[in-house]
């Protein structure tokens, strides 16, 4: 698609003569991009690309394997063997309903967001791999059309992450409900887990102080709770192509690139808590440091999105855990 390119200064008011400049591009069907830079205002323009109508029956099928390979791995971690008796996969219900749920929350808070803004968003895109510990690895939206600016880019943003959360604290209770403190040991060589603090305040708020020689024995509707925390984390690291990568956009401008290598850097060090933390810098950095600009990269943020913004950082530490899985490190 050919864009042409308008450099100056939109007169003060700058806000009411830039809406007037969106309007008038709109009128003529064209598609305008509005920036700042060395002290000037930029406007590139041209017609927008014609979009492919969307392709659901992919995400209905992503959908479905996901059901699958999530029955699959909760019923093993139930103790049972679906591979010898297929009707066993029922067992796996309560882990794949947890995981979905949360995981589709994350998706839908974009999704739904993204539409309101007049954003074109597809329906969410389930990724089923035959992990042994989760069955997925993850889902997530595709925006088809520009944000309309940074505003909406931090609504966004944020939307899929906090959504996320509010869902994985309610499953997070029922599966502390089904678990079991037991002596220190007696679980057997069961995977250790790094502890959230907000995982930690639910786990104290449901047990009580859990001592030195005692275990907790996750069941695995907590364990999917858990893993709704750590994706959270995960999505809101504010680097890339990442939520946190969306909202260190709106927030930092310019200094992002700075926050990308900064967040690139801190992940490789943390590789002395978690080999998977310097395998994810590799993976940020592959993906690229570039972001797609919005509309109008000019208008500031509001308080009600510097709001979201100190919510997503509130949430991240809430989720965060540097060990996530503690045997797996340097």
């Amino acid at each position: 698609m050919r864009f042409n390119r308008i450099q100056g200064r939109i007169l003060e008011p700058v806000g009411e003569n830039l809406a007037a400049l969106k309007g008038l591009f709109a009128g003529y069907g064209l598609v305008a991009y509005f920036s700042e830079r060395g002290g000037e205002h930029e406007i590139v323009y041209g017609r927008p690309p014609v979009l492919k109508p969307a392709r659901r029956w992919v995400n209905l099928v992503l959908f479905i394997g996901t059901v699958l390979s999530t029955l699959l791995v909760g019923s093993l971690q139930m103790g049972h063997n679906p591979f010898a008796h297929p009707f066993e996969l029922l067992y796996g219900l309560p882990f794949s309903i947890s995981i979905i749920l949360i995981l589709g929350s994350h998706e839908l808070g974009h999704y739904i967001t993204a539409r309101q803004l007049g954003v074109d968003a597809t329906l969410p895109y389930f990724l089923p791999v035959p992990h042994p510990l989760t069955g997925t690895m993850g889902a997530f939206i595709k925006m088809r059309s520009p944000v309309p600016d940074k505003r909406a880019l931090v609504r966004v943003g944020v939307a899929g992450p906090l959504v996320g959360f509010v869902a994985a604290i309610p499953v997070t209770l029922i599966g502390l409900s089904q678990s079991q403190v037991v002596a220190a040991g007696q679980a057997g060589q069961g995977l250790q887990l790094g502890t959230p603090l907000v995982f930690g305040l639910l786990s104290r708020l449901w047990f009580g102080t859990i001592g030195p020689e005692q275990d907790l024995m996750l069941h695995p509707v907590a364990f999917a709770g858990w893993l709704g925390f750590f994706v959270t984390a995960l999505n809101l690291l504010p680097a890339g192509q990442l939520d946190g990568g969306h909202i260190a956009y709106a927030v930092f401008g310019r200094l992002r690139k700075v926050t990308n290598w900064v967040v690139v850097g801190a992940l490789a060090l943390l590789g002395f808590f978690w080999l998977g933390w310097p395998f994810w810098a590799v993976l940020i950095s592959l993906f690229g440091f570039r972001h797609p600009s919005p509309l109008d990269d000019i208008t500031p943020l509001g308080r009600t999105e510097k709001l979201l913004a100190a919510a997503a950082l509130v949430v991240f530490v809430l989720c965060f855990t540097p060990a996530p899985f503690a045997g797996a490190r340097f």
